[in-house]
């Protein structure tokens, strides 16, 4: 993991491989660049001209834009590395007007990226307050993120670099509590985002229920989180027959986690499920070439909220948060769950089976309901559930769906605050009725149209009575096949861990609900 540090040096005076400043468009509309604040001491080496020297270069200040030029004389760092920042605020930077905390999280990632096999990295971006040095940290760290456990000699085969070892962030304040906290936040979010990453980018040779399950209770263990794990045997008797009927055809027996993190001036309690399907070939409706190259990513809902529950419980938050993680591999064989048979679910509901490749809901119902029993003030599942929801709202965003308006407003919010894209979905009543059977309770398809809105509707059938329940529907972008971009790099990404970090933080101070 990259390190992060605070310091007060000065740009001109520091032993790094490279300094990292910030330029934008001018907010007067003409094509010319704004050296961003932070940079001050660089552009003077430059007598003032690193405005100058970059358009010269061809740069235009545009979001992510990266440009490397020989540092000024007198430096002991030998390159400046430019990133834009996107357009300067409109009150121009002498009267001290902020830059989007995204764009600045956006030009740190890809600084970072940009500086692989680097030891050390000194960042000069606008730092106004803690919180701008906690976004800073946090992009510069997500960003040089790169997953090279099957690289020879652990490092990128392509380049044969290492990620960037060191960011320091200058004009930050060391002994400050306030910065200190904003880092070591950013420390803990990123690390266990960057394990969420490496589940989903892990093989599924490699990564089963069982292995996954593994990590977790060595996560727990190290963390001081309560967790219980229940394989086939336990699924069986306790009658979970959505994890178990989708797990059937593997000869990887699937499991459920229970991770329970909790403090003793908790007042709330939230419970968060994922999707962990660890590889998804569709099983007996089995999924056509093109369509399950991917689908070691079906497990990214979670990878997500074991990360959080990890995360809360690294922050110490005032709140308890429990995290399910329901595993299994969905595979064609003998012993597979075909298209027509019944389930009979953990809650007691029959569920007709239609498609074995609508299976994603079928193990998160089982645990939708296992959380319920304990009664919750809410809870949040995250799933790479549906296509359709790629349909409507491509790779980049996710989908939110809620029993409660307000919930999900929360939720966007939240998502919207670090930096996460989503889009509130409606729950429209008339879709249930095609999910009617004319053999068991429900089945797990309805109507082709709008099946994003289908699923969301299922789930909330295993929802306890009065539970405050939110749907996360991240199969956009859960999984980066793209160039990567900003601080998001290619394969897993660990969308929603930031979003219910928040939410976890935002419940323990009592502003949410």
């Amino acid at each position: 993991m990259t390190a992060l540090t605070l310091s007060t040096a000065a740009a001109s005076g520091l032993r790094a491989d490279a300094i990292v400043v910030g330029v934008a468009k001018s907010p007067k509309g003409d094509k010319g660049l704004v050296v961003a604040p932070g940079a001050e001491a660089v552009d003077k080496g430059y007598d003032g001209r690193l405005a100058a020297v970059l358009e010269t270069l061809g740069a235009s200040g545009a979001e992510g834009e990266v440009t490397k030029l020989p540092a000024p004389s007198g430096f002991k760092a030998p390159v400046v590395v430019a990133v834009g920042l996107g357009a300067a605020p409109e009150d121009g930077q002498d009267k001290g007007a902020a830059f989007d905390a995204e764009a600045l999280r956006r030009a740190a990632g890809a600084a970072a990226r940009a500086l692989a096999g680097a030891k050390k990295a000194a960042f000069a971006l606008p730092i106004a307050d803690a919180a701008d040095a906690g976004t800073i940290g946090e992009g510069a760290l997500l960003g040089a993120y790169s997953f090279d456990a099957y690289k020879e000699n652990g490092k990128n085969a392509k380049n044969g670099k290492a990620p960037l070892a060191e960011v320091v962030l200058l004009g930050g304040k060391p002994r400050d509590k306030a910065f200190k906290a904003a880092v070591d936040r950013a420390v803990a979010v990123t690390e266990e985002l960057n394990r969420a990453r490496d589940l989903i980018n892990t093989p599924p040779n490699d990564l089963n229920p069982e292995s996954f399950a593994a990590v977790a209770q060595a996560a727990a263990k190290e963390h001081g989180i309560k967790v219980q794990v229940l394989d086939e045997k336990a699924l069986t008797k306790g009658g979970y027959g959505g994890i178990l009927g989708v797990g059937a055809g593997s000869a990887a027996a699937p499991r459920l986690v229970k991770l329970s993190y909790t403090s003793s001036k908790a007042k709330k309690h939230l419970a968060f499920v994922g999707k962990g399907i660890t590889y998804d070939s569709g099983g007996i409706s089995l999924k056509p070439a093109g369509h399950n190259e991917t689908m070691k990513c079906d497990m990214s809902g979670a990878a997500a909220v074991f990360a959080a529950v990890v995360a809360a419980a690294r922050l110490g938050l005032e709140v308890n948060v429990t995290g399910w993680l329901a595993l299994a591999e969905n595979m064609p064989s003998g012993t597979a769950t075909r298209p027509g048979d019944v389930l009979r679910m953990y809650s007691g509901k029959t569920v007709e089976v239609l498609n074995t490749d609508a299976e994603g809901r079928l193990v998160l119902a089982d645990a939708l309901w296992a959380a319920s029993e304990e009664k919750p003030d809410a809870i949040v599942d995250v799933a790479t559930l549906t296509g359709a929801m790629m349909l409507a709202l491509g790779n980049r965003l996710f989908g939110v769906m809620a029993n409660d308006d307000a919930f999900r407003t929360a939720i966007v919010e939240a998502a919207e605050e670090v930096g996460e894209d989503s889009w509130p979905m409606p729950l429209p009543e008339h879709l249930r009725k095609g999910m009617d059977s004319p053999t068991a309770d429900i089945a797990n398809m309805g109507e082709r149209m709008g099946g994003g809105l289908v699923a969301g509707l299922f789930l909330r059938e295993f929802v306890g009575e009065g539970i405050t329940w939110a749907h996360l529907d991240i199969a956009g972008p859960a999984f980066n096949e793209a160039a990567p971009f900003g601080y998001t790099p290619k394969g897993g990404t660990g969308t929603a861990v930031r979003t219910l970090v928040r939410l976890a933080e935002l419940t323990a101070a009592g502003d949410l609900g």
